[in-house]
């Protein structure tokens, strides 16, 4: 379904492409390690011992992990398309 002078099948590669980017950022994201916080890095509130045990390497309490998981996350990224559409994001 490429249109203009796209080849056959270029928007696909595309799409793949930026899926593919997306996922390899994702598996490239570490999670927390080592021993659990007892107190939390940003409150000191005491963080609970059931989530301690649950996530091991846990720095934040719950709240503060909310709130740091809600602020919007920038990064660089490259249009693709190059059309109008996809810069309306």
């Amino acid at each position: 379904m490429a249109g203009g002078w796209a080849r056959d099948g270029a928007v696909e590669e595309q799409i793949e492409a930026s899926i593919n980017d997306e996922l390899k950022r994702m598996q490239a994201r570490r999670g927390p390690v080592g021993e659990s916080a007892t107190h939390c890095a940003e409150c000191d509130e005491e963080i609970p011992e059931k989530r301690r045990a649950a996530i091991p390497g846990v720095k934040l309490c719950i709240e503060c992990q909310q709130g740091r998981d809600a602020r919007p996350q920038m990064r660089g990224g490259f249009n693709r398309r190059g059309s109008k559409d996809s810069q309306l994001r």
